[in-house]
């Protein structure tokens, strides 16, 4: 025996199909106000708020990854002023382009000379191609840079599949920057 109230009718799939309409229609009225850039309370005066010295262009900069004739490409970028010194960094992976496998990844950090028309130069490495790794979620917050790091417990892992997985963060102590690794539970695929 069927209750009245477990058969659908037409009618029962436009009011369904209006009320996910009026939602989603809501949905795209009611979004955020869009950022500004300026902090809460800061004065941005008549000429609005006062640009500091950008960022090094990752894509001005020549990295000294050796990708044997492939294209060198930035895969992530990060800015932020590690040192302190009023002027931000930015902290760059880069890696070769390659058809398969893993190629070569590297992090670097990048400063601009204030000189004109200098290109902005790498004055760290915090990942070196040779430790094989991939970094991955690269970010600055306040003077510390964080990644994921994704590697190889032995040469024997096949190259696609990084077996080795850590949070990296590195922060500059005055002379060099200081890295700090968190393992990651391994993962299942």
């Amino acid at each position: 025996m069927d209750l009245a109230h477990t058969r659908t009718r037409p009618v029962h799939w436009v009011a369904t199909a209006t009320a996910m309409a009026a939602v989603i229609a809501g949905a795209g009225l009611l979004q955020p106000a869009p950022a500004t850039g300026a902090s809460a309370g800061a004065s941005t005066g008549a000429r609005g708020p006062a640009a500091g010295p950008a960022a090094p262009d990752p894509a001005a900069a020549d990295y000294p990854l050796d990708c044997r004739g492939a294209q060198k490409l930035v895969a992530a970028t990060a800015q932020g002023d590690l040192d302190g010194d009023g002027r931000p960094e930015s902290v760059v992976a880069v890696h070769c382009q390659a058809g398969s496998g893993t190629p070569p990844h590297a992090l670097y950090v990048l400063v601009q000379d204030p000189a004109p028309a200098a290109r902005p130069r790498v004055v760290a490495t915090l990942v070196s191609a040779t430790e094989r790794q991939t970094a991955t979620d690269l970010a600055v917050r306040g003077r510390t840079v964080t990644a994921t790091l994704h590697g190889y417990t032995s040469n024997t892992v096949p190259r696609c599949c990084p077996d080795r997985h850590r949070v990296a963060s590195w922060r500059w102590t005055g002379e060099k920057f200081s890295q700090e690794l968190t393992e990651l539970a391994a993962r299942s695929v």
